[in-house]
């Protein structure tokens, strides 16, 4: 079994700052991708930020100079710097991982998310 669990969402005022986390225990063998998504009301999952096992990263337009996405490897963690908010960040966040896990095998799982309100 592999679990996925997300923290550090909250309210914030507009201009100000969160860190997500998300950590994962069981049976992992090796992590490829972490990625983050985020979903509003009434709107589509999307993309937020990835980095790969290289920490190589990649974000989203709408985000690109005040999130960052970090790793730990040791822990099976990843994090998510929020600077600058802005109401449109409102949604609940999500962490999904690309993982060797139970089986020797590839599969993608998801935490429960995690929300992020930004309102003044």
């Amino acid at each position: 079994q592999v679990q996925l669990v997300e923290s550090g969402g909250g309210s914030v005022q507009p201009g100000g700052s969160l860190r997500l986390s998300c950590a994962a225990s069981g049976s992992i063998f090796s992590v490829n991708r972490m990625t983050w998504y985020r979903q509003a009301p009434g709107k589509q999952r999307e993309f937020v930020a990835t980095i790969l096992e290289d920490r190589s990263t990649n974000y989203a337009d709408s985000v690109k100079g005040r999130f960052t996405i970090s790793r730990d490897n040791a822990k099976n963690t990843v994090y998510l710097q929020m600077n600058m908010l802005k109401p449109e960040d409102t949604a609940a966040y999500y962490c999904n991982y690309r993982l060797l896990g139970p089986g020797l095998r590839w599969d993608d799982y998801w935490g429960q998310g995690t929300q992020v309100t930004v309102s003044s």
